[in-house]
């Protein structure tokens, strides 16, 4: 690993991010990791990193990064965009979905993530240090070996270099998108603390995401649900995961994300199936959705579809040689002459 980011310009909501950390919730550490698992590792397939690689996770505006050592080879997975200033003064635009290569004294200026979320990977993957076998940013437990804050002008991103001789990039002419329609959802643990007009009321109603959101948690807002009584309203804390909807006493759903702590004290109305859990990264506040629910055997199904989707998407990626570059191997492969032609003297050679 010799290639080397450093932060000129922090911007807002960008953190490191791979898989998270699973195992540890005896800890108290929450499975963190990235909030659209494919999408990140779309990123990576882009590059050719193992796809569990930590990446940058982009979830708000103004982060900009130069490449101190180089070069560096970054590809974009979202809908967002980024301007490439050379140090040579050349100013380009880096959209999604292709890879580029940067040289030293580049910078990167990265747009904002239309959707909500977005993710930057790098040749090699975000190199820093392992804390409970992640690299991911998890800022309340502050993990010093994975900047446990968030980013500083001067920090640096170690990576792999990416010298090679091949000047082709990859890209995919068909974006990654995850699943559409409602979100779906296996009922309770706790839907018994509901009466069954609530329960339908869950199901009917469009909820709105709300400007109170983070990676932790998203709140929504809709017709309240009632509990059966005031005392169903709390219960004795138990485990929580990403995806469980607790109902608190005001009737006002919460959806717990990728930070989302191990245990909390509200009933839990349903809980989002994993094939589905991605698409709440990107519930921008104002945002609508439905809830549906299924079955385990009906979530298996969904998940397993899913999975195959993204390696048909997968094997859609495809080569490319960025404009003005010339492929070397390609031209004296087809242009060398492999002989001589001795002519007369005053022949015109041919």
């Amino acid at each position: 690993m010799s290639g080397l980011l450093e932060v000129v310009q922090p911007g807002i909501g960008t953190t490191v991010q791979d898989r998270g950390r699973p195992g540890h919730r005896h800890h108290g550490l929450p499975l963190s990791g990235w909030m659209d698992g494919p999408l990140a590792q779309a990123a990576n397939a882009l590059l050719g990193n193992p796809l569990h690689a930590a990446v940058l996770e982009l979830r708000g505006v103004g982060t900009v990064f130069k490449v101190v050592k180089g070069p560096v080879r970054v590809a974009l997975a979202g809908r967002v965009g980024a301007i490439r200033l050379g140090a040579d003064g050349a100013r380009s635009a880096l959209p999604a979905w292709h890879s580029a290569t940067l040289r030293e004294g580049d910078l990167l200026q990265l747009g904002a993530a239309e959707s909500g979320c977005a993710y930057l990977a790098v040749s090699g993957g975000i190199d820093l240090a392992l804390a409970f076998g992640s690299r991911s940013s998890y800022w309340r437990a502050g993990l010093s070996g994975v900047l446990g804050r968030p980013f500083q002008p001067g920090d640096r991103l170690p990576c792999r270099s990416d010298a090679g001789t091949d000047p082709r990039e990859w890209r995919s002419r068909s974006p990654w998108d995850g699943s559409q329609g409602t979100v779906r959802v296996v009922p309770g643990p706790q839907d018994d603390h509901f009466p069954p007009a609530a329960i339908a009321s869950f199901f009917a109603q469009e909820w709105q995401a709300t400007a109170a959101q983070d990676r932790m948690g998203l709140r929504l807002q809709g017709e309240p649900l009632a509990h059966l009584s005031p005392a169903t309203a709390d219960i004795v804390s138990d485990g929580v995961t990403p995806g469980a909807i607790q109902v608190p006493a005001n009737g006002q759903p919460i959806v717990l994300l990728a930070d989302g702590q191990t245990v909390g004290g509200y009933p839990k109305i349903a809980t989002i199936i994993s094939a589905d859990l991605p698409r709440l990264a990107h519930l921008r506040p104002g945002t609508r959705i439905r809830f549906e629910p299924v079955t385990l055997a009906q979530a298996h199904q969904a998940l397993q579809a899913e999975r195959q989707r993204w390696v048909h998407w997968l094997a859609s990626r495809e080569t490319f040689l960025p404009p003005g570059t010339v492929d070397d191997a390609a031209l004296y492969g087809s242009n060398l002459i492999s002989g001589m032609l001795a002519t007369q003297p005053g022949e015109d050679t041919p």
